[in-house]
């Protein structure tokens, strides 16, 4: 073979070998650009501290109507056709951890949610996930215009719990724990 030849061939190979390294590096940015763009949270918009806690839900939303059998406890319910729904967000005291016993505060969180849920028509709106591990629905709950996890929160009943992907009010159930924090209501009073 002669070298003029050699050298073309080893130039076609080191060619194609930039241009293969070319369209990875470019694939691994994307997917990088992507993946880091699914994890940052989207922008909320937060309230001024004066408007009240009972939000009504945005128009665009789709949602669920449906009727509430019975409370499990400060976070959960039950419905009519026997799904269970978690609420996003939020995170109230334990009652019924297989591992935890009773906590500070999770008997008084129930009662309040009965007093919110039980037995009424709400409205619920998705975020982002479907279900949880438990494949109990993950949603916001509203009964008449008052968007309850926010409520919960605001009012010293949970404190605020926020797992990616939904995180479409995260910022404000952090506004509203501290506001409950900061005026000593509920468990913050309670479970010191």
């Amino acid at each position: 073979m002669m070298k003029g030849e050699y050298n073309r061939r080893v130039n076609k190979k080191l060619f194609f070998i930039y241009i293969l390294s070319i369209i990875v590096l470019f694939g691994l940015g994307t997917y990088l650009l992507n993946t880091n763009k699914q994890k940052m949270p989207l922008p909320v918009l937060m309230p001024s501290k004066n408007i009240p806690s009972t939000s009504a839900p945005e128009a665009s939303q789709s949602a669920e109507i449906v009727t509430v059998k019975r409370v499990v406890d400060g976070d959960t319910i039950e419905l009519i056709d026997g799904r269970k729904v978690r609420y996003i967000g939020i995170d109230t005291p334990e009652l019924h951890h297989p591992t935890k016993k009773v906590q500070c505060f999770g008997q008084e969180a129930m009662i309040k949610n009965k007093e919110l849920v039980e037995g009424k028509t709400i409205k619920m709106i998705k975020d982002v996930s479907d279900v949880d591990r438990y494949k109990r629905l993950l949603r916001y709950i509203y009964v008449g215009d008052v968007f309850v996890n926010e409520y919960l929160a605001r009012e010293g009943y949970a404190s605020q719990s926020t797992f990616p992907p939904d995180v479409k009010y995260a910022e404000l159930f952090l506004t509203a724990a501290e506001d409950a924090r900061e005026k000593n209501k509920g468990l913050w009073k309670a479970c010191k």
